[in-house]
């Protein structure tokens, strides 16, 4: 104690030195030198040319050099975004964003995505292959570059890294990830029900005989979020070799996803065909590692997920976490129970080969032959061509199973009866080829309303074992209804058509309306709604004074009764007279409450807003025109998802194509202080669109910069 008393002050400051250099390792940021890989971009022949917009033409010598252009555009404008997918793929996320992150990572370990890279990779076509490296190396080249930008740890990534991300992110499409969160969950009682992705599309093509000039028209209208690793980004890439494809991509995703090549072109909506199946397991009483299967105790595959964490700096931790797999996938322990997944495309990694294929099809069989690979596990097709062919396929590898289980709940996992092998051939999925109608159409809704008259597949062909759709959703009825009384469609109703912004008469709002008026409200203000909910003409436009009411009450319902109502399929719904007066009940107090009004203009409280850019916009909920808002705190809604990349193409009598679009906010996805942050917003808000040029001559009419890839400055 004399010690301590005498030499206080030289202990205190020797713990304070301490302190001082770990905080140094903690805190201070570790730049990895990524100068080396400035010189891949030696084996690279490519050129960028930045049109007003800010939209990217990649032209490239040879395929892999667009795609490595691709790589080095799309990193200028959104390399966060980019990097933090990738560390998804490997699992490594939580190393950046935390503990939040954590079950991400497990997931990648939990589902063996790098045992089916490592074992599918050499199988991809060594164009495919050559394709994802080039991309890789696009990465590599942007962070050598600009080193202040790049994550730590994560650099250099390759071709492998690509294709990982197409394998770790493809079934969160189908809900795989919510399936296994309520599995872990401390109640995995009831069966989990098939998950149902929030926001939508439209797709539709109309052929030749509907059209007033004997044209062909296609619409590629994915409703995805505006932010984050889904949401679209516009590119042109053209390749000396054949390539010259512009649509949407996600971040790191080495080719366009959906839109048009000079020959033909296609887009996509969610489906939701049952994918995947949960098996309640027997455990060997003697043995908790063992399972029954067949008449015989089977061993588990028992591995230990490791699990980076940050917790503050750079200070990290690794846990371990059990990750099983039986003869079904992989297998959870909760309490007592344990269970067991299957689902599709388990060993797949095929998807950039796949759409590689379809990018550089020049005509129906080509494309068709390419979506045979059946390496998109789902997803409905709409396609047209410049040979005026139009098509609609559901698109899914979907399992043939045994009959007599109930497949959507628990499944017995101890015998091979319930241990699928085998799916639908693709020439049996659902599809519509040139229908005497002349159009095709799908909004997320049944095959078997695809079209009017002679064509729809017929639902007695498909057993319930399927789960092919049979709901059907606002969007869809309405374009049933446009389209089908309209034998002349011209070019501006096709751009009418998409941006339409009325509910459709037979569609489950209108119910909800008939409903509204014959229930006795509590109190002045509903009643007063109630009166403005009978006058509402199902209109959604932005001087509109009913949509207010009728989106808030529809977005209360679907947060409060998420089983009786879906926002993004409004055709349909089990919505009864309690559920819809306490959700229009509180739709009137938001309103009264922050406008003192019920009969707000729509536009006024629809707002899309992006940086200082704050614009009135119609649309809503399953409407063609679809616009999906969160309510903040001043009352209004800020439009969160929908109509994101919207695309029109036509081919003309002569097979020349010509197209226009427009994205929810611009090509500069994150940087605030590009003029492009936000300058399509003004052109969505009020439905215009953009040129596309495809031609060099028109987009060097239209040029903003031209810059070789690292040389740009």
């Amino acid at each position: 104690m004399k010690w301590l008393k005498r030499n206080w002050k030289k202990l205190l400051l020797g713990i304070f030195i301490v302190i001082a250099i770990a905080s140094v390792f903690v805190f201070w940021p570790i730049r990895e030198d990524l100068a080396y890989l400035k010189t891949r971009a030696d084996q690279y022949d490519v050129k960028i040319l930045r049109d007003t917009y800010g939209v990217p033409h990649i032209f490239g010598q040879s395929d892999a050099d667009t795609a490595y252009g691709l790589a080095y555009a799309h990193s200028e404008d959104d390399f966060l975004t980019i990097q933090q997918v990738l560390l998804a793929a490997r699992g490594k996320l939580a190393t950046v964003n935390g503990l939040d992150a954590a079950p991400a990572d497990y997931l990648v370990h939990f589902l063996r995505v790098w045992d089916v890279v490592e074992a599918q990779y050499d199988n991809l076509s060594p164009e495919t292959r050559a394709l994802v490296e080039a991309y890789a190396d696009g990465l590599n080249v942007y962070a050598a570059y600009h080193p202040e930008e790049a994550l730590p740890g994560l650099f250099p990534v390759t071709g492998k890294d690509i294709v990982a991300a197409s394998v770790e992110k493809s079934p969160l499409f189908f809900g795989l990830d919510e399936t296994i969160a309520h599995l872990f969950s401390d109640d995995p009682e009831p069966v989990p029900t098939p998950t149902q992705v929030r926001y939508n599309s439209n797709a539709f093509a109309i052929g030749p005989s509907r059209t007033s000039d004997g044209q062909t028209y296609l619409d590629v209208n994915s409703h995805q979020p505006y932010t984050g690793p889904v949401a679209w980004y516009e590119a042109h890439l053209h390749s000396e070799e054949g390539w010259d494809m512009v649509g949407g991509t996600f971040p790191a995703s080495p080719l366009i996803i959906h839109g048009h090549n000079r020959d033909l072109g296609w887009a996509l909506t969610v489906n939701h065909p049952d994918l995947v199946d949960v098996y309640r397991l027997t455990i060997n009483p003697d043995n908790p590692d063992q399972y029954l299967f067949d008449g015989e105790w089977l061993d588990f595959e028992i591995r230990e997920a490791p699990l980076k964490v940050k917790l503050v700096g750079n200070l990290k931790i690794t846990v371990k976490k059990e990750a099983l797999w039986s003869v079904y996938g992989p297998a959870i322990r909760n309490k007592d129970q344990v269970f067991a997944l299957r689902y599709t495309n388990m060993d797949a990694a095929g998807i950039w080969e796949q759409l590689y294929r379809m990018n550089k099809a020049t005509n129906f069989q080509e494309w068709q032959d390419a979506m045979r690979l059946g390496q998109l596990p789902m997803f409905n097709v709409a396609y047209a061509d410049k040979e005026g062919n139009i098509y609609y396929l559901y698109n899914g590898v979907i399992p043939l199973r045994a009959e007599g289980y109930d497949w959507l709940g628990y499944l017995p996992g101890d015998t091979s009866e319930t241990l699928w092998t085998e799916t639908l051939p693709f020439d049996e999925l659902p599809q519509v080829l040139n229908p005497p109608s002349g159009f095709v159409q799908n909004a997320n809704g049944t095959p078997f309303q695809t079209t009017l008259g002679e064509g729809n597949p017929n639902p007695d062909d498909y057993a319930p074992s399927l789960n092919i759709d049979t709901e059907i959703s606002s969007r869809s009825l309405r374009m049933l209804d446009l389209f089908g009384n309209d034998e002349s469609i011209t070019p501006e109703e096709f751009m009418q058509y998409k941006f339409d912004m009325c509910y459709a008469e037979d569609s489950f709002v209108a119910e909800l309306v008939r409903m509204l008026g014959e229930i006795e409200m509590p109190d002045a203000n509903t009643k007063h709604a109630q009166e403005v909910i009978a006058n509402w003409d199902l209109g959604t436009n932005p001087e509109n004074t009913g949509a207010a009411l009728m989106v808030y009450t529809l977005n209360l319902l679907d947060e409060k009764y998420p089983d009786a109502l879906h926002l993004d399929r409004l055709g349909q719904g089990n919505v009864d007279d309690t559920m819809l007066l306490d959700a229009f009940t509180e739709a009137t107090n938001i309103l009264m409450e922050n406008f003192g009004r019920v009969d707000m203009p729509w536009g006024d409280v629809n707002r899309l807003m992006r940086g200082d850019v704050d614009l009135p916009i119609g649309g809503g909920p399953d409407i063609l025109h679809a616009t999906y808002g969160e309510l903040q705190e001043d009352g209004r809604l800020k439009i969160t998802a929908g109509d994101s990349y919207v695309l029109l193409v036509i081919w003309d009598k002569n097979g020349d194509v010509h197209s226009m679009s427009v994205h929810q906010f611009g090509s500069a996805t994150l940087h605030e202080d590009s003029p492009h942050y936000a300058d399509q917003a003004p052109l969505l808000a009020t439905r215009q669109l953009k040129e596309v040029w495809l031609d060099e001559a028109d987009i060097r009419a239209n040029l903003e910069s031209e810059y070789v890839p690292g040389k740009e400055k």
